[in-house]
């Protein structure tokens, strides 16, 4: 089972907003956060898959790419 793959697929949206996401984590104390050390390889490998496959990462409009994709992605309140 230790060759096994797992493939996720996500929105260009989803993938940017999960980007900004575990950039963030990955700056924090994350301790707190995450308690099992074995944890840290699939969240580097996740961050590192999404740095390489979302060229508007370093936009000079990244922050608004962002911002839009988060509104698009959330829920509509009723």
């Amino acid at each position: 089972m230790g060759d096994s793959q797992v493939t996720i697929k996500l929105t260009s949206d989803e993938a940017l907003v999960l980007s900004d996401w575990l950039e963030k984590l990955q700056m924090t104390d994350l301790s707190r956060v995450v308690d099992d050390p074995a944890v840290w390889a699939p969240i580097h490998r996740i961050a590192g898959t999404l740095d390489k496959s979302l060229a508007g990462l370093f936009a000079p409009d990244y922050d608004q790419r962002l911002e839009a994709a988060r509104r698009r992605l959330r829920p509509e309140e009723d």
